[in-house]
């Protein structure tokens, strides 16, 4: 495939492993198998994605060696993100050479949540805004009226995960589907249009009143690759299909399919 004239696509949000990885304990999902950078590498070209963007998962906790390794060998076309632990001392310089740009938030399923106004994470998401990193932050959409207003005054930029991962009966006009229009509209979050097969139909609804009301210049596409406790229901091409589907615009389109991310990710 030649980068130099497709049509520019950047996968925001994708996950590599390796079954070899040291898990933490009671892990939200343990995969039996591995999908390494070269079985990623394989859908991005085969489906003419030129960049993409490594998203640290739970289940590994804070070993981000192979993400950054991996990141690091392939900096004309990835970007990753990791997980810290708060009151840890990690060498974010070295991590950023690798092409790390943000730290992931996976407090999805967490009860309670963590305290972020602690001093330990106070420090972290300032050393986080330090490195000009972001937030990536994937959480229910319950708790976004509580954590956005907090994370937008600790200093990093946002990410909001998977349209703000709404439940069922969450929605447009939703308490965390305000929020996370409030907080874009404040200017210090963007939000990943991804993972619509694990949110149902009302994701279909917070896209559309996403780009109604905000307009396109804050969503990236994402492919959500390889669909962790959901493999075999999609393949890589239907989460570009489900993006396509939902945004007739054409300039929309490129804007969510590559520009932003592009923008965000690589410059």
């Amino acid at each position: 495939m030649d980068r130099t004239t497709t049509a520019l696509r950047v996968d925001a949000h994708a996950h590599i492993f390796t079954q070899a990885m040291p898990l933490i304990a009671n892990p939200r999902h343990q995969p039996n198998y591995d999908f390494t950078l070269q079985h990623y590498l394989a859908h991005l070209d085969a489906n003419g994605v030129q960049y993409g963007v490594i998203a640290a998962a739970s289940p590994w906790g804070d070993y981000n060696d192979y993400t950054a390794q991996s990141v690091g060998a392939n900096l004309d076309r990835l970007r990753g993100t990791i997980i810290l632990h708060p009151g840890k001392r990690y060498d974010a310089p070295a991590l950023k050479r690798q092409g790390i740009v943000g730290v992931r938030l996976p407090f999805i399923g967490l009860n309670p949540l963590p305290d972020i106004t602690t001093p330990e994470y106070r420090k972290l998401l300032r050393d986080i805004a330090d490195q000009d990193w972001h937030v990536h932050l994937h959480v229910e959409g319950r708790h976004l009226p509580a954590l956005l207003p907090l994370l937008e005054t600790s200093g990093p930029r946002i990410v909001i995960d998977h349209l703000g991962r709404p439940a069922p009966d969450e929605r447009k006009g939703s308490a965390g589907y305000r929020a996370v229009v409030d907080s874009v509209r404040r200017g210090k979050s963007w939000i990943k249009a991804s993972c619509g097969y694990r949110i149902g139909a009302v994701a279909d609804e917070h896209l559309a009143g996403f780009l109604e009301e905000l307009g396109p210049e804050r969503l990236f596409w994402a492919s959500d690759c390889p669909f962790v406790g959901h493999e075999g229901e999609l393949v890589y091409a239907d989460t570009l299909t489900w993006l396509l589907d939902r945004v007739s615009d054409a300039s929309a389109r490129r804007l969510i399919l590559g520009e932003n991310a592009h923008k965000f990710y690589f410059n």
